[in-house]
């Protein structure tokens, strides 16, 4: 008998801490950690569609390359956009019993070798559980936003307040006992709008859907629970419309694929502005290898071609540096999964991509480099603090300039997208002795130039080769690590 109680004292301790392994805001409340404190950068990537189109072998595939690549979320839905609710996963399976989502579709048993057995949610299950496995979270979406919102998708529209709560409690006794789960509710949808898509110009709010799903969650795992939201794309962020929910801990929004000249930094700098003050991230920055806006019928190559490496690396690092808690990547055949034997591809421009050789493209690789940058230095006390920078600072999206440090300002980054030289003030740096460096955002190596004894504007001039650019200043007395080097 004492045995058997001290197996169910490991037991119920065990189940603590996992669920107590979500992260939550620092206490600046501009920043993420660890349960237990460490600080923790969110470097997500958008895998909307795994759990619906690849089988478990191919799942595996993604999350051991991301792994590789130094991503720590995977942000995935499970109903999924496209006819997610009625059309099959590669198993064969629905999620839902007559498009109810109170009811899903489970089925006695996991054998992924017996289809009587393995269930749509069983193969959730799997991908969650190895995602685990490999110390990823699942940035978990229980719906996209078109089975909430009849503005576009295909949809249907199946939840209403009273069946989302229960939808959310339903997921999150299912996967309280998860430590690796982050809850994102939206989908690519604002929480209030306008449509003419029934026949008229009406005006929506769906709020009460999303409140009542968050309080669904947080019935079954407490309010401490940290729950996000991804919205539509364009310069409104959830800041906009929800800041006010309590269920709301991290701010974000999506600069998205529109156009170049989407500044997200501004969007940081005027979500952090905002009280009571949380975290803010850009969830959905320009897609490498998307179309740039192919939605109007004028795309062309020539014309306005696609989002490079370059334009993905110029985009997250401005908005990381203007106080950004991190940043989520997103490739442009990953979150579709292109397969064209299998989907209609989304948005093709003239080339295909399958999501096979979109795994290794150039920026996939060169965002852990930002991570690890971020993380070499103090971050918790990190600001952004433009007036390091006392040359031309920039006014558009090609040439803007940012720059952070930490508040004891013992070092600071400056952000160049542009390889030209830079004034700095680095008398707002301390420490009579400066160590210079120069880290390359495309590669992750930093190169040391010579110490200074300097307390004035210093002009500096990045190395000759490479695009973009980020100087490191630091008080040589802190003695850091080389820049990137955790």
């Amino acid at each position: 008998m004492k045995q058997k109680f001290l197996f169910i004292a490991f037991i119920s301790c065990f189940i603590a801490s996992a669920i107590q392994a979500q992260i939550k805001v620092s206490p600046t409340n501009q920043y993420l950690t660890t349960r237990d404190g460490k600080p923790f950068f969110w470097l997500g990537d958008t895998d909307w569609e795994i759990f619906h189109r690849l089988t478990r072998e191919e799942a595996e595939q993604v999350l051991e390359t991301r792994k590789q690549q130094g991503f720590n979320v995977i942000q995935a839905v499970a109903l999924a956009e496209f006819n997610g609710v009625r059309e099959p996963n590669r198993y064969g399976d629905t999620p839902l019993l007559n498009d109810d989502p109170t009811k899903l579709a489970i089925t006695p048993g996991t054998n992924p070798n017996n289809p009587d057995q393995y269930d749509y949610w069983d193969n959730v299950d799997f991908v969650i559980k190895k995602a685990a496995e490999k110390g990823m979270y699942i940035g978990l979406l229980p719906t996209w936003g078109d089975k909430v919102t009849p503005k576009w998708g295909d949809g249907p529209v199946i939840f209403n307040p009273e069946n989302a709560e229960t939808y959310g409690s339903i997921l999150a006794n299912r996967y309280k006992n998860q430590w690796n789960i982050i809850w994102i509710l939206g989908g690519d949808r604002p929480a209030k709008y306008k449509s003419d898509r029934e026949g008229q110009m009406k005006e929506y709010d769906q709020v009460p859907i999303w409140r009542a799903m968050a309080r669904g969650i947080e019935s079954v795992m407490g309010k401490d629970v940290f729950i996000t939201y991804h919205p539509g794309g364009g310069p409104n962020s959830t800041s906009q419309q929800i800041h006010q929910e309590d269920w709301l801990d991290m701010n974000s929004f999506q600069s998205g694929h529109g156009n170049r000249e989407a500044e997200a930094w501004d969007y940081v700098t005027r979500d952090l502005a905002l009280t009571p003050k949380k975290p803010t991230l850009d969830m959905e920055p320009c897609y490498e290898e998307h179309p740039v806006n192919p939605w109007d019928g004028k795309w062309t190559r020539q014309s306005r071609g696609y989002f490079t490496a370059y334009d993905v690396r110029a985009r997250i690092y401005r908005g990381v540096f203007a106080g950004a808690c991190g940043v989520t990547y997103g490739h442009h055949s990953i979150w579709q999964f292109v397969n064209p034997k299998l989907y209609k591809t989304i948005n093709l421009g003239d080339t295909l991509v399958t999501w096979q050789q979109a795994l290794k493209a150039p920026a996939a690789g060169q965002m852990q480099f930002l991570k690890n940058l971020m993380l070499s230095r103090p971050y918790l006390t990190r600001v952004a603090d433009q007036s390091l920078i006392v040359s031309d600072k920039g006014s558009t999206y090609v040439d803007v300039i940012t720059a952070t440090r930490d508040e004891q300002s013992a070092y600071a980054f400056i952000y160049l997208p542009q390889n030209k030289p830079v004034t700095v003030d680095v008398a707002k740096i301390t420490g009579k002795t400066k160590n210079i460096w120069w880290y390359n955002p495309s590669t992750g190596k930093a190169t040391a130039e010579k110490t200074i004894q300097a307390n004035d504007k210093q002009t500096f001039t990045p190395p000759s080769e490479g695009k973009d650019w980020v100087l490191v200043i630091d008080d040589a007395s802190k003695k850091f690590k080389m820049p990137g080097k955790l």
